[in-house]
């Protein structure tokens, strides 16, 4: 079992850069698959991106290009380096582990998430 204590994130203008964190503890974040989600007002739940075993990364194509997931094993973190970030990426993110395979882009392959971290992108 593993938890998930979520940093960053608040309020940014259009164009700057922001960085949230996921801090792990109970056991090496490695051993997991790893993603963001996030959540705005009134909409579902949708991918933003993830690192998979064997540090494979997948985006969305909403944040292709603009976002980056790593990790930091030493750390036990995983990060997600938000640059030119736009109104439309306002929104709750939430960072999500997953022990198994299955769709790393849905949901119901992860069994455990952070609190939820609100970013707000002005223009």
């Amino acid at each position: 079992q593993v938890q998930l204590v979520q940093s960053g994130g608040g309020l940014v203008q259009a164009g700057d850069s922001a960085t949230l964190s996921c801090a792990a503890s109970g056991r090496p974040l490695r051993t997991y698959n790893m993603a963001w989600f996030r959540q705005a007002p009134g909409k579902e739940r949708e991918f933003v991106a993830s690192i998979t075993w064997g540090d494979v990364t997948t985006y969305a194509d909403s944040v292709k290009g603009r976002f980056t997931v790593s990790d930091d094993s030493a750390k036990n973190t995983l990060y997600l380096q938000m640059n030119s970030p736009k109104p439309e990426d306002t929104a709750v993110y939430y960072c999500a582990a997953g022990a198994t395979g299955g769709d790393i882009t849905s949901t119901g392959t992860y069994d455990y998430w952070g609190q939820g971290t609100q970013v707000t992108v002005s223009s």
